[in-house]
């Protein structure tokens, strides 16, 4: 495996990714509309690709946070 050096900011800024508030907001209420078998077709494409979104956020929190050293909050 190959590493490259990147700038202590930089990992820093990876391991604090989150959702943007509204992107989230909607993660949220499609989240609950799918818990209530409310969800049109387009809604259900939509939350599918939020939570894609989601768990590659947190995948690639997770190795910046395991670079440098610290516990997930």
């Amino acid at each position: 495996m190959s590493t490259i050096d990147a700038p202590l900011e930089w990992v820093e800024n990876v391991g604090n990714l989150r959702l943007p508030p509204r992107a989230n907001q909607r993660l949220q209420e499609l989240m609950d509309r799918n818990n209530e078998d409310l969800l049109s077709d387009t809604e259900r494409a939509d939350l599918e690709s939020l939570v894609e979104l989601s768990e590659r956020l947190s995948l690639v929190r997770a190795e910046a946070i395991h670079l440098l050293g610290r516990k997930p909050e």
